[in-house]
């Protein structure tokens, strides 16, 4: 048996989780958008409206990104909660009065208990419903929590996660780059490198090469 086509299982599996939430949550009442996935940085997803269209401009759609680096740590009900806060963007973005970019106000906050999630910036309970950075909470029993029981009773299960351990690798280039020093030939500037306190000689004019103050920089940073 063929194992399913990757691609085509998440961006299917999360059309299909917009298109659910969209009739429990939202009485089907929101517009398709773009899906996508992006590593923005330090952000579970995000909700851009009005940022893709067709070259000629006859076709302009809204975007609801998520990122895939925190499907691994987080469980699927969590990721696609990540989901329904964006619907929650782009149900104001047509259909209420959201303010700057970027900014969660009161009129959000309510829609979002509405579907059952918590408005907080701490994700906990307790935390301001409103501000330029708000995440959320599952409300227990609430209406998303419900659908979700409903999706994955269906067999819901489109998110690959990560396999690679971004702090692991970046812990491990640090430790590697540490431990190598740039040495720069004084008279032709040649670079070489080697371990901290390491003796080089600079073959063609004939003279010691010299390490940065403090054993130098970082082979990474160097090249």
């Amino acid at each position: 048996m063929q194992p399913a086509n990757p691609t085509t299982k998440t961006y299917d599996g999360l059309n299909r989780a917009f298109g659910f939430f969209n009739e429990r949550l939202f009485s089907g009442e929101l517009p398709a958008c773009l899906i996508t996935m992006q590593r923005a940085k330090k952000a579970y997803g995000y909700f851009a409206g009005g940022r893709f269209g067709s070259k000629d401009g006859e076709v302009v759609t809204d975007e609801i990104a998520l990122n895939p680096s925190h499907f691994r740590a987080r469980t699927t009900e969590e990721s696609l909660s990540t989901l329904v806060h964006e619907m929650v963007h782009l149900w104001q973005h047509h259909f209420g009065k959201p303010s700057r970019t970027g900014y969660h106000n009161k009129e959000w906050a309510a829609k979002m208990r509405l579907v059952g999630l918590i408005p907080s910036d701490t994700a906990q309970p307790g935390g301001k419903e409103t501000g330029q950075k708000v995440s959320h909470y599952i409300a227990a029993g609430g209406p998303f929590q419900a659908a979700f029981a409903e999706l994955e009773g269906e067999g819901f299960d489109a998110l690959y996660v990560e396999l690679w351990d971004d702090a692991e690798a970046r812990a491990t280039r640090k430790k590697k780059a540490d431990s190598k020093t740039r040495y720069t030939c004084p008279s032709c500037e040649l670079h070489a490198w080697a371990k901290p306190g390491a003796r080089l000689m600079c073959a063609d004019c004939e003279i010691l090469m010299e390490a940065p103050e403090g054993e130098g920089e970082a082979l990474d940073q160097a090249a």
